[in-house]
């Protein structure tokens, strides 16, 4: 079994917690099924669950380097520099990063809004990028656009290898095919 989940933001991507706070049990009624990789509480967008340990490890492991494509909003108007030093790798402090596809985006008709918003300030703009890696450290993206620049004030998976978002709403999930 595969399924996709839209992961709201402020989801943790275990199915138990001790301290209250929302976790995939309150959007994914499967059983035996468990993520194929993570989002952080503070991210959103396509999250895979599968019962196939094989399938898990595919998506998941470096090797096999699943390309995952991401929509960020950053802080600032995002520079022509900045999206090409995204698309030559970056330095971060446990080493160099791959290079990534990055380009400049804008906000996508889908979007839904997001609970709490994202911050607004009248004196600075915000931009979107659109970021596709093949490697998956942790808050690897993030620290990108903060290593150019251009700190991200929202983040949303929007694709994993062959399987996309397409239409999902927040919290919602929907069965694939392998």
């Amino acid at each position: 079994m595969l399924i996709a989940l839209n992961k709201p933001f402020g989801v943790l991507c275990q199915f138990t917690t001790d301290d209250g706070r929302p976790t995939l049990a309150d959007y994914v009624r499967q059983k035996d099924v468990y993520p194929a990789g993570r989002l952080d509480h503070d991210s959103e967008g396509l999250l895979l669950l599968t019962d196939d340990g094989a399938l898990a490890h595919r998506l998941t492991d470096p090797k096999h380097k699943q390309p995952k494509t991401y929509l960020v909003q950053v802080d600032g108007a995002l520079t022509d520099e900045a999206v090409q030093a995204l698309r030559q790798g970056v330095r971060l402090n446990d080493g160099p990063t791959l290079p990534a596809l990055a380009e400049h985006a804008q906000a996508p008709a889908w979007l839904w809004p997001r609970d709490p918003p994202v911050r607004f300030r009248k004196s600075i703009p915000t931009s979107w990028l659109s970021i596709t890696l093949r490697e998956g450290r942790n808050r690897q993206v993030r620290r990108m656009t903060a290593a150019v620049g251009f700190p991200t004030l929202r983040l949303i998976r929007v694709r994993i290898g062959n399987y996309a978002l397409d239409g999902l709403a927040p919290g919602a999930t929907r069965e694939l095919s392998r």
